[in-house]
């Protein structure tokens, strides 16, 4: 097995069928891949962990399911928690709405059968109160509060009480933010998410690292977007 088939069969149990088909066509390619993917998914000034739940945060988001469950896998096995990967998932929904929320339900799902536990219901139109309230009823009391004080505000607040720490710390649900409109490819709206990023206590070095997973998950115009509001020289 050449060095990428055993690369992704290590990150996913299993080889994708894109990745067959890549070293099917093009090994030299799929190898520089690898190599790429390899380094920017090291754990560097944020962790792989956090690398993982940052892209089933976008991904869920743009509602791409296939990357987003890629990436809930890794997070997982990267030792994410139920209540992270939910803090997550709802800010993807600051950003998407309910088609977001929806297609992040499966995130949680699947997390769960990752973890021996059992499903939740399947959600054909969901509200974000139900979302809330099924979120509520996974999570261990201790884990509710960040769920529980949304439900409790009114809805025009809960946009902004989605950035408020949780077990999840509000930088990086700024850096979230960031990622999405960087994939999204929205550089003005980045650079501003950006701003606040850097007013949470984020580094150039995290953005930059934003926006290299952006480049993982959408191809280079996305780092084209991230890096347009990185400082220069990473000061």
């Amino acid at each position: 097995m050449s060095n990428g088939l055993a690369y992704f069969k290590e990150v996913y149990g299993a080889v994708p069928g894109w990745v067959e088909k890549m070293h099917d066509y093009r090994p030299d390619a799929l190898d520089h891949y690898t190599s790429l993917r390899s380094a920017i998914m090291e754990d560097g000034l944020l962790s792989r962990k956090e690398k993982d739940l940052l892209l089933v945060g976008i991904n869920a988001a743009r509602c791409y399911e296939r990357s987003m469950l890629y990436h809930t896998k890794g997070a997982i096995d990267g030792g994410a928690t139920i209540p992270e990967l939910i803090e997550y998932l709802l800010v993807a929904n600051r950003y998407g709405g309910l088609k977001s929320i929806k297609t992040g339900i499966q995130s949680v799902n699947y997390a769960l059968s990752l973890k021996g536990l059992p499903k939740g219901p399947y959600f054909y139109n969901p509200e974000m109160n139900d979302v809330l309230h099924y979120f509520s009823s996974i999570l261990e009391k201790e884990d509710a509060t960040y769920v529980s004080n949304i439900l409790k505000a009114p809805e025009e607040l809960w946009n902004d009480l989605l950035l408020v720490r949780g077990v999840v710390s509000a930088k990086m649900k700024l850096l979230l933010m960031v990622g999405i409109h960087s994939t999204c490819l929205q550089g003005k709206d980045a650079g501003k998410w950006m701003e606040r990023a850097r007013s949470a206590e984020a580094t150039e070095g995290e953005l930059a690292e934003v926006g290299l997973i952006c480049l993982l998950t959408a191809g280079i115009p996305a780092w084209f977007e991230a890096s347009d509001s990185l400082f220069e020289g990473g000061s």
